[in-house]
């Protein structure tokens, strides 16, 4: 065994190889995710098999014809169908904390998001998908989608998607908080903060989370007279308003920050943003700053859209485990970048992001899968 010469300062090169990438996304899927397969392919050849879909945007059909080591397209279908949508559902928190759980610390207070993302839907319905294919408005040529509702931490350096879950007709917002916030006590963590979108401004939602005592920010909805006339003015104000009527209402805190646009683009004036406030005494400045780091949750959306597998399966559970691994790939990006380019020095924890983008994370698991399952060189002709 030989060692290195000595020298002054001397530090081994430390290199992050696709191997650990890949193997970080494998062993949740391997530990959390049964497909029961007789012969000689196993599951994790399946799940390879689905993340190379994910990191080069294939379906079944195309990546069964790009490599030779992968199941025919009929036996990957048969296989996928075997996804039980209650096991994926309760395993989704395992699925995707089991690598970064060691990173976030029990009893420490986090910020939260919790919002919906949609995925288009083209095809038909029936009573196989038909509670979870959601209408709305339109996007990219559809009204209809399978949807789905994230809980993610808004921290700094630690922006992880917690849990995802499949949107669900008859269930209420109430009941996706109810779970989300369930997780958290479950995982020891407590809640500074908890942003939602819009969609949340509703009575029931308010209601729920003030008996829970949960601090949190919503931005208001402009409708109706009342709120036309209290989002006017000049200064930053705290207001009180009662939402509902007479038979259903509720009293709530609304903090209006005035921000002044000078141009930027191209807008002038000045624009009064709205929020309804619970459980915290922050000035109006400060919760429409901390409000805005809920949209890295949209970033988020973006990055998982960059590795999400194509399909035009109407079946639930195979776009659920699909939309899993999308955010599972996103969470062991920030894992391994938090883990191995965190700069050492004093102070509050900085990430160097440059030394390794998503992109570079992404292709470390392109080449990876390509050696391993083998890319066609050639191509059967018909004469």
């Amino acid at each position: 065994m030989s060692f290195p010469p000595y020298k002054s300062g001397y530090a081994p090169k430390i290199e992050l190889k696709a191997k650990e990438c890949i193997d970080a996304v494998l062993r949740p899927l391997n530990d959390h995710v049964t497909i029961k397969i007789n012969g000689s392919l196993t599951s994790e050849d399946v799940f390879r098999t689905v993340v190379s879909m994910a990191v080069n945007r294939n379906s079944v059909h195309s990546v069964s014809t790009q490599y030779q080591d992968v199941a025919c397209e009929t036996s990957l279908r048969y296989h996928l169908k075997k996804l039980d949508m209650d096991e994926l559902i309760k395993s989704n928190e395992k699925i995707l904390l089991q690598e970064l759980i060691e990173t976030l610390k029990t009893g420490k207070s986090y910020e939260f998001a919790v919002d919906y993302t949609n995925d288009p839907y083209y095809g038909k319905k029936d009573s196989s998908n038909e509670k979870y294919v959601i209408g709305g408005q339109a996007k990219k040529s559809t009204n209809s989608f399978y949807s789905y509702v994230s809980l993610y931490i808004i921290n700094k350096t630690e922006r992880f998607t917690l849990s995802v879950l499949p949107v669900e007709k008859k269930k209420t917002k109430v009941e996706y908080l109810s779970h989300f916030i369930d997780l958290i006590k479950r995982l020891d963590f407590k809640i500074k903060i908890l942003c939602l979108d819009r969609e949340f401004c509703t009575i029931d939602v308010f209601k729920f989370l003030q008996s829970k005592q949960i601090p949190h920010i919503v931005p208001v909805i402009k409708k109706g007279e009342r709120m036309k006339k209290l989002l006017k003015g000049n200064k930053a104000r705290n207001e009180q308003y009662v939402m509902g009527n007479s038979k259903k209402n509720i009293l709530l805190d609304i903090v209006i920050d005035v921000k002044y646009l000078k141009g930027k683009r191209g807008k002038k004036g000045r624009k009064n943003l709205g929020f309804v406030v619970f459980g915290v005494k922050w000035s109006p400045r400060k919760v429409s700053t901390v409000y805005r780091r809920r949209f890295a949750i949209e970033s988020s959306y973006r990055m998982r859209n960059v590795v999400k597998p194509k399909t035009s399966s109407k079946n639930a559970s195979i776009r659920y485990f699909y939309a899993l691994i999308s955010f599972l790939l996103k969470n062991v990006w920030l894992f391994l970048q938090k883990k191995h380019f965190t700069i050492v020095k004093r102070g509050p924890q900085v990430i160097d992001e440059d030394k390794f983008r998503f992109r570079m994370f992404v292709v470390l698991i392109e080449e990876w899968l390509k050696r391993k399952l083998k890319v066609r060189l050639m191509v059967e002709c018909l004469r």
